[in-house]
């Protein structure tokens, strides 16, 4: 693995893991196991780091997603499968994270977010496309709204409000609202196909 690559997922493990504040260049340059000379090399700050790990952290996502997409037998698999892995993905961070990044790294915020404009709601909007057209959500759905009151409902659990009170909290939450939004959506032949992929993947989920 080249020094790059080990600073970035050293980063990304520990903003993570501890949220964005409190993380030093001391930090990264230990967990990747290089010396401070070597990150320098690389970085010229914390801030160079961070705008980069968020791209990184984020198009991976996106990539994972798209497997998802490409593999699954119809929308309603493809998003249950997209929950199951936003349960995986929320099981090991920080709630604290996305706050962080929005207050003390407002420039990487904005990289977050015009990725999740380019990337998620497309692919979001493609899926309810994909559930219109074989008759699995509801045919009169305003499919731009939808794609990005979905992506923003899924971000609620990283912000301070009422519905999150402990991490513990996160996935059950975060479920929720998934399934609320589906609900929304789905017509009666979609829900049967939810309750179907709902118990091989979810329950398997809750599990890990």
């Amino acid at each position: 693995m080249d020094s790059l690559t080990k600073i970035l997922s050293a980063s990304i493990e520990l903003f993570t893991q501890y949220g964005f504040k409190t993380i030093t260049m001391d930090d990264i340059a230990r967990r990747a196991g290089i010396s401070k000379k070597t990150l320098y090399q690389h970085f010229a700050n914390k801030q160079e780091i961070v705008n980069e790990a968020v791209v990184r952290h984020k198009n991976a996502a996106c990539e994972q997603c798209n497997i998802v997409m490409q593999s699954s037998e119809n929308a309603i698999e493809a998003m249950v499968q997209m929950l199951a892995f936003m349960d995986k993905m929320n099981k090991q961070i920080n709630p604290m994270a996305l706050l962080e990044m929005q207050r003390y790294y407002p420039e990487a915020y904005a990289i977050f977010r015009s990725q999740l404009e380019t990337n998620d709601v497309g692919m979001i909007r493609e899926n309810i496309i994909w559930g219109m057209e074989d008759g699995l959500y509801r045919p009169e759905i305003n499919t731009d709204l939808m794609a990005r009151y979905r992506l923003e409902t899924s971000l609620l659990i990283l912000q301070p409000n009422l519905l999150v009170s402990q991490r513990s909290d996160l996935m059950s939450v975060a479920l929720e609202i998934g399934e609320h939004f589906l609900y929304g959506i789905m017509t009666p032949r979609g829900e049967k196909q939810y309750i179907k992929f709902k118990e091989k993947y979810l329950k398997q989920a809750a599990a890990i």
